[in-house]
């Protein structure tokens, strides 16, 4: 109580010197503002009513006359400013002559009116406490205007001169106050040290309360171990008699251990003892420690009650704890079979010694599992303490009996416990053998909870252990299922859109390769682990025995990108069909790209075409060489015949829709025996991996010789790809042959009509030779149509060129690039057949352009002539 009454005298002695040491300095600065207002006031009047003052104001210098007076006048009365204005406020005079001629900042009007007075002045030069006087004329009128003033940093640097006092004076007021509470504190402790009867009365209070109220037995022996004092619990807990106080510990019957822990000199803490029946925590002290008499002090607790009760708690926290692992454990990805392996390892082994999650068949699939009861369901993961679980095993079908409690389970939507399996007869009955092995392996009792999300199931989650289920277990099963199906759902509908996408994907991709001999070609696709992508590949066969081979990216996965791969791969199908360069052709593509981000709806499903990249190369087997044009696209690789492995340098450009330079072609000679490899950038770039390390990869695993298509890509997949890729790779390897030079035939042909005839002749010569049977008489007719043709309206130089490969084709170029079009010509017209009968008897036919003007081209399959399929074979042998 001293101590407190010291604390509150402090306190409120401090509060009382803090309030007047604030109220004291704001005196202070109100006397040092009101004095500099006096002499403000003073000195203004001052030089206002000197009688020279008017009249200097009106001379011609007013500055020479007043500034040595008006200065005088500050120094004596001890103001930091004397200024005198003219009536628009100009100064005549100031302390700072830098000031005199400018004009002063604020409102003069009431000085103008004749009126005096003071002010707080805020502004340019510096804040000031200022007075204001009218400088008056001889006939009392206003000629002028007389300031002066102190500064607020004079004010305040008076008051910083007076703030030691003040505080030295509220200091030593301030331990005076301290030093006389200190002392009344003292003389309260002294005065108090005594008991008085209210201490007695609270004591004897305290006593009382001990004895009869608290719900904690209480024991004091002395130091000969006689009880002294038992309160009224220690006596129903111990079941002492009414005269045990005064006798001995060993003569109260009570138990050896709580005898034991009484007798001796040893502390106890919390130590468990039974007795009648109860469970009590016994805290055993000596006493006598600070002078006090010698004895002990032994404090008694029921714990029967709080034992249970913590074992509910204890079994509380660790089904909250599984719950939160489950949340945490279940669902890290979005493949149903994981995530039922994952609800089988968390509830293993501290919820159930097996746990065993089937699935209906089409949920495993992604689709919409069907009404009604289902008869089989599929094991999708099984895990238990010991691997003889005698339950089906992953992957098995397991039938569903309508006796059973699993389809009651499914039925009712609701969680099912048989708490002693061998008593349930009517799952035993429908199969025996099954039930006894289980039985036998000692499986006490089973719960099985339906899985089931958005009100749809799923399947069924069944757990079993050797020692009984109790019916607080339904509520933890039924939440450990509840999650998991959440988990179950999200990853069933990710595999149907998965397999969505991967069916538009693979529809939008090649089946197969087309059949040509231009090159030998393999190829390889893998989707990504997280969805589909936008990587695509094409070989296209072109007229002329070439080839076309293409490979694209579109940047991104999902649906998304798969139909804008298809919209790409489509467009190059169709320009690929004018048979343009490929620099053209990207430029097109690029065109077409644009279009379509300007023409795209501005709906939130939709997206720009950006990050297309593309690399189109055409092959010529007639001349070994290629020509290739990139856009944004990794560079291809080159695998010459001795093993060595370059990249071709393709020009660089970027990728479609980013840019508007002009794309540039690349022509390269590929020698025989070379494979060109085109590759997307999933297969050299990965997350923890930089490009240049997968392209270094790559271009040592590429250094081989002796591989065909098939083993380099398998070789390639082998050593750059990860079990499950993060991002789709496309790969495409292309060996390049050539076409005998046996199987080309080529002449010159003179702008005179009188040269057809001769050619044509050379042509059936060499078709007869090439012994392509009955396309002699039909290409025989086409050449002496586009001849003709190209003599009569062509331009020099005119060539005819024949192919024999797979199809036999015919080429007749000309300087004109004015191409023919097909027309159907008027029975009375004289001409206009030609090319009808052209695109009769030719399989294909078109016009490509040159840079020295146009070919004209046909094409007639040579696959169902026998002897041709001789010589195309013996072609490609030779080749």
């Amino acid at each position: 109580m001293a101590g407190q009454m010291f604390m509150l005298l402090c306190a409120i002695v401090v509060l009382l010197v803090a309030a007047g040491t604030i109220a004291l300095v704001w005196q202070t600065r109100s006397a040092n503002v009101h004095r500099a207002e006096d002499r403000s006031m003073a000195s203004a009047a001052a030089v206002a009513d000197t009688p020279g003052t008017a009249k200097a104001v009106q001379s011609s210098d007013p500055t020479a006359v007043l500034q040595p007076v008006a200065e005088r006048v500050r120094r004596s009365v001890g103001v930091d400013f004397v200024a005198i204005l003219s009536k628009n406020g100009v100064r005549y005079t100031d302390s700072v002559p830098g000031l005199i001629g400018k004009r002063a900042s604020g409102d003069f009007s009431r000085a103008l009116a004749g009126k005096s007075y003071t002010e707080h002045f805020r502004g340019a030069p510096t804040d000031a406490v200022r007075a204001v006087v009218p400088l008056r004329g001889p006939d009392g009128r206003v000629v002028g205007i007389v300031t002066a003033g102190v500064e607020v940093a004079t004010v305040s640097a008076t008051l910083n001169d007076e703030l030691p006092v003040l505080a030295g004076g509220a200091a030593a007021s301030l331990l005076l106050a301290m030093a006389a509470a200190a002392g009344v504190g003292r003389r309260l402790s002294r005065q108090t040290r005594g008991l008085g009867p209210v201490e007695v009365t609270r004591m004897y209070e305290h006593h009382e309360a001990v004895l009869h109220a608290v719900r904690e037995g209480v024991l004091v022996t002395d130091q000969d171990r006689r009880l002294v004092l038992a309160n009224d619990e220690a006596r129903r807990l111990l079941g002492l008699p009414d005269d045990a106080e005064g006798r001995p510990i060993d003569e109260l019957n009570l138990e050896a251990s709580l005898q034991a822990v009484l007798m001796s000199d040893q502390e106890a803490s919390d130590e468990v003892h039974q007795t009648g029946g109860r469970l009590l925590t016994v805290n055993f002290r000596p006493t006598g420690r600070d002078g006090g008499p010698a004895g002990t002090v032994t404090t008694i607790r029921d714990a029967t009650e709080l034992r249970a009760l913590a074992s509910r708690a204890e079994s509380g926290a660790r089904r909250q704890e599984l719950i939160y692992d489950a949340s945490v454990r279940i669902g890290t990805t979005l493949d149903m079979i994981r995530t039922a392996e994952e609800l089988a390892e968390v509830a293993v082994p501290r919820f159930a010694d097996v746990v065993s999650v089937d699935l209906l068949a089409p949920v495993v699939a992604g689709e919409e599992p069907p009404a009604g009861l289902p008869r089989l369901l599929r094991r999708a993961a099984i895990r238990g303490i010991t691997d003889d679980q005698a339950l089906y095993a992953v992957g098995r079908e397991v039938p569903i009996d309508p006796a059973t409690p699993q389809a009651r389970a499914l039925r009712d939507g609701q969680a099912v416990l048989v708490p002693d399996l061998s008593a349930a007869t009517d799952w035993q009955a429908t199969n025996p053998d099954y039930a006894e092995r289980i039985v036998q392996t000692g499986f006490r009792s089973m719960i099985t909870v339906p899985m089931q999300a958005r009100g749809t199931v799923l399947g069924l989650v069944s757990f079993w252990r050797r020692t009984p289920f109790h019916g607080d277990d339904l509520g933890s099963a039924d939440e450990l299922v509840a999650r998991a199906a959440v988990c179950m759902d999200n990853a069933r509908r990710y595999t149907r859109e998965h397999a969505v996408a991967v069916a538009l994907q693979r529809s939008l991709l090649p089946a197969g390769l087309p059949q040509q001999n231009a090159v030998e070609a393999a190829h390889r696709y893998l989707p990504a682990m997280e969805g589909v992508g936008g990587d695509w590949f094409d070989v296209l066969p072109l007229p002329g025995a070439r080839v076309a081979l293409v490979v694209g990216d579109v940047v991104g996965h999902g649906l998304h990108a798969a139909a804008t791969m298809g919209r790409l791969r489509t467009a190059v199908h169709n320009f690929t069909a004018l048979d343009l360069p490929p620099d053209e052709l990207l430029a097109h593509v690029e065109e077409l790209v644009n279009r379509i981000d300007q023409d795209r709806p501005l709906d939130a499903g939709s997206a720009p075409v950006t990050g297309a990249t593309m690399l189109y190369a055409v092959y010529d087997p007639t001349t070994g060489s290629c020509q290739l044009a990139c856009a944004g696209h990794p560079r291809p690789a080159l695998v010459h015949p001795d093993g060595t492995v370059d990249l071709v340098p393709v020009p660089p450009n970027l990728p479609l829709g980013l840019g508007n330079s002009p794309f540039e072609t690349l022509s390269a000679d590929l020698p025989e025996g070379s494979q060109l490899v085109f590759y997307t950038d999933g297969l050299i770039e990965r997350r923890d991996q930089p490009i240049d390390t997968g392209l270094d990869r790559l271009l040592q695993t590429l250094a081989r010789t002796g591989r065909n298509c098939e083993q380099t890509c398998a070789d390639v997949l082998d050593a750059l790809l990860p079990t499950r890729p993060l991002d789709d790779v496309a790969l495409l390897v292309a060996a390049p042959r050539r076409i005998a030079p046996d199987h080309i035939a080529q002449w010159a042909v003179r702008s005179d009509p009188e040269a057809v005839a001769p050619v044509r002749a050379a042509c059936v010569r060499q078709l007869t030779a090439w012994n392509v049977g009955d396309h002699v008489f039909a290409a025989e007719l086409i050449l002496s149509e586009l001849t003709t043709n190209a003599v009569r309206y062509g331009e020099q130089p005119i060539t005819v060129r024949l192919i024999c490969d797979r199809y036999l084709t015919c080429e007749v170029s000309d300087g004109s690039s004015t191409a023919p079009h097909l027309r159907r010509a008027g029975s009375l017209d004289e001409g206009g057949r030609g090319l009808f009968l052209i695109a009769q008897m030719a399989d294909r036919w078109g016009t490509r352009y040159t840079p020295l003007g146009k070919t004209i081209w046909t094409e007639q399959l040579l696959i169902e002539s026998t002897g041709t399929a001789d010589a195309t074979a013996e072609a490609s042998e030779q080749s």
